[in-house]
């Protein structure tokens, strides 16, 4: 393992001729960002799921101006009365097929709104980019402390 310097001070792995490692990453310009969001489904039947969702990562994708390129991966989670549909399959029809997409459960929290959809999505933006969060819906009341989610 052969090790270079960072603007930053630290010290990065590099191959034989200098390149950096894959997975290395440094560009001032730019840094990755995470938003969150969620929907709540009408009910647990695959095209209220897929509807949901699609308005869902509309909203974080508009408002985040978005494109495919730039975005990492995404993880969605669902309420365990959700399982008619998997939300990755409505991100795949609006165009993401080529970011990791993975569903799970959410955990089962007594008194937590039912049908609800969760996304964090993970992407590369400019460094003075601010993140917008998306709630919509009844999901909205999920995040009352952001205003900006709204």
């Amino acid at each position: 393992m052969q090790l270079a310097p960072l603007a930053s001070g630290k010290m990065r792995d590099v191959s034989q001729n200098g390149d950096m490692q894959r997975g290395d990453y440094e560009d001032p310009a730019r840094r990755l960002f995470a938003v969150r969001g969620a929907a709540q489904a009408e009910a647990n039947e695959p095209q209220a799921i897929l509807d949901a969702t699609e308005k869902l990562m509309r909203g974080l994708i508009e408002r985040n101006r978005l494109e495919p390129e730039a975005m990492v991966s995404c993880l969605f989670t669902t309420t365990e009365d959700l399982d008619a549909e998997f939300p990755a399959v409505a991100a795949r029809d609006l165009g993401l097929t080529m970011v990791p997409l993975m569903c799970c459960r959410e955990i089962p929290v007594p008194g937590s709104m039912p049908r609800v959809i969760r996304v964090m999505l993970h992407f590369y933006a400019p460094a003075d980019h601010e993140a917008a969060h998306v709630y919509v819906g009844e999901a909205q009341k999920l995040r009352t402390d952001l205003e900006a989610a709204q």
